[in-house]
């Protein structure tokens, strides 16, 4: 059964710093390239990074490039994201799913491949 425990959110002033975790298990972490994905107030799901099964390959939305970075640690079975100078247009509830591409990762977290989220606020 798959698991995604995601955290690391909070309330933080615009120009500011998060980094996001999500603690996966359930199924063979290091063969699956893994996302991140959010969805704000009123709005609809939105890839945001996605990172290859070994870590080297990464892709953004153009929305975070520049300010956000993905990585994972395999052994720890858990991907991260650190988000650097954020926005309040970031402002949104920020899940990690399975997949890398943009149409993949949408299509696994319909399918079930989603945590509880972890919110994350910018406002001053």
């Amino acid at each position: 059964q798959v698991q995604l425990v995601e955290s690391g959110g909070g309330l933080v002033q615009p120009g500011g710093s998060l980094r996001l975790s999500c603690v996966t298990s359930g199924f063979y972490f290091a063969s699956w390239p893994m996302s991140w994905v959010r969805q704000a107030p009123g709005k609809g799901l939105e890839w945001v990074s996605g990172v290859g099964s070994s870590g080297r390959s990464t892709d953004y939305a153009e929305s975070v490039k520049g300010r956000f970075t993905i990585s994972r640690v395999n052994a720890e079975k858990t991907v991260y994201l650190q988000m650097n100078n954020l926005k309040p247009e970031d402002t949104a509830v920020y899940y990690c799913t399975q997949g890398y591409a943009e149409e993949r990762a949408l299509q696994m977290f319909g399918n079930g491949s989603r945590g509880q989220g972890t919110q994350v606020t910018v406002s001053a």
